[in-house]
């Protein structure tokens, strides 16, 4: 992953010092980051991909398959931290989505910031900042080298899919509030109040659009390369007897959190994508001598990814589905900044593993790991060689 992003960082610092043969300066690059996606989607879904998205990304341009993670553990916080500084969580600071701080003795939450409130939402959603992150961002860096000149933007459905990539210097930097609002929304740490064209994207009731009826893309009889749609090993949606095709979302909505639902679909990459291509518009973003940055995470490929697991049917649609909104975003930059004038990089901040349940049915040892049965343990054996079970502060993240 850190070579991944430093290859990225190399090709674009080279671009002046061939500028005096031509100047191959991008006006924007994109950061996208797929939250959960496993590297084996490419390959497994590839013949089902249409040709616009994903294929354009590894038929133009190069693909880094030799890559590891060197930390653990692999959340979506330490994940985007660590590919937009270019550093792991031991230096950049953000060792997991929340963690136990001794010094506060409390748990932190990575993005979580009482000194600034919310722009946008009545709820305490935009209490945020990227000020637990210790390191800068490759947005930041080139904030400081074009003197505060070049933007930086991050989105993304979580907030710290959007915060963390964007950097400390971002100008802005918005998420999604479902319940019943339906808002992109914003932290006083980036601004007092919503530019005008966030206003009129969450005036657009475009979220209302996708509380719709998801079934799938395709003739589910041609996703061969995932498991049954009907098995045991999936969560579903509150109100259903069983996790199968169709979903009526609009019926379902009341009791799943209401527009909160639609981060738990395909639907919420593609509203994810429109308000990109409204920031890019909104922003003038490519459109001077300054390199800008977008920072652009999906993040309804992890909520669809827990609820119903790597080999469900619905996770297939999914990236079906957000091939489609990767090639159309992709056809948006080339008719707005310029086919050749941006630069783009896709990669993500961790993978999944499969259902243990159903790697036991297929007789592969697997199983879950109780924290509650560790801290018996532990506890029993601190009570009988210390004379005391009171040793220890916290058991999380896979740490004591």
């Amino acid at each position: 992953m850190k070579r991944y992003f430093l290859a990225i960082i190399i090709l674009i610092s080279l671009a002046p010092v061939n500028a005096q043969i031509v100047d191959e300066k991008p006006k924007l690059v994109v950061g996208i980051v797929v939250d959960q996606m496993r590297y084996d989607y490419l390959t497994r879904f590839w013949d089902q991909f249409g040709n616009d998205g994903f294929k354009r990304l590894v038929n133009n341009g190069f693909v880094f398959k030799n890559n590891h993670f060197n930390y653990v553990p692999t959340y979506t916080g330490p994940g985007h931290a660590s590919i937009f500084t270019g550093t792991t969580p031991e230096n950049n600071g953000i060792i997991s989505n929340s963690w136990y701080d001794k010094f506060e003795d409390k748990f932190v939450y990575c993005a979580g910031d009482p000194s600034f409130s919310s722009v946008g939402t009545s709820t305490r959603a935009g209490e945020m900042s990227p000020n637990r992150m210790l390191s800068t961002t490759f947005g930041d860096e080139n904030r400081l080298h074009t003197q505060m000149k070049g933007k930086t933007i991050g989105v993304a459905l979580k907030d710290r899919g959007a915060i963390l990539p964007a950097g400390h210097t971002a100008n802005g930097a918005y998420w999604f509030v479902g319940g019943n609002e339906a808002n992109w929304i914003s932290s006083t740490y980036y601004m007092e109040k919503l530019p005008k064209w966030v206003q009129e994207f969450n005036a657009s009731d475009i979220a209302e659009s996708y509380l719709k009826t998801w079934a799938p893309l395709k003739n589910i009889e041609s996703y061969i390369e995932s498991g049954n749609d009907t098995n045991d090993f999936e969560g579903g949606y509150n109100g259903m007897q069983s996790a199968t095709f169709p979903y009526d979302l609009k019926a379902l909505a009341p009791q799943n959190g209401e527009y909160e639902l639609i981060k738990a679909t395909p639907f919420g990459n593609d509203l994810t994508a429109e308000f990109a291509k409204a920031a890019v518009k909104g922003e003038s973003l490519g459109k001077d001598d300054f390199t800008d940055v977008l920072t652009l995470s999906f993040s309804s490929t992890d909520y669809v990814g827990h609820n119903f697991g790597v080999n469900s049917k619905e996770v297939q649609d999914t990236y079906l589905r957000l091939d489609l909104a990767i090639g159309d975003f992709l056809k948006y930059l080339d008719q707005n900044i310029g086919e050749g004038e941006y630069v783009v990089f896709l990669t993500a901040d961790h993978g999944a593993v499969e259902v243990p349940s159903y790697l036991k049915s297929k007789k592969i040892p697997a199983g879950y790991f109780s924290d509650s049965e560790l801290i018996k343990k532990l506890g029993n054996y601190l009570t009988g060689e210390y004379k005391s079970e009171e040793l220890i502060s916290n058991i999380s993240n896979s740490q004591v």
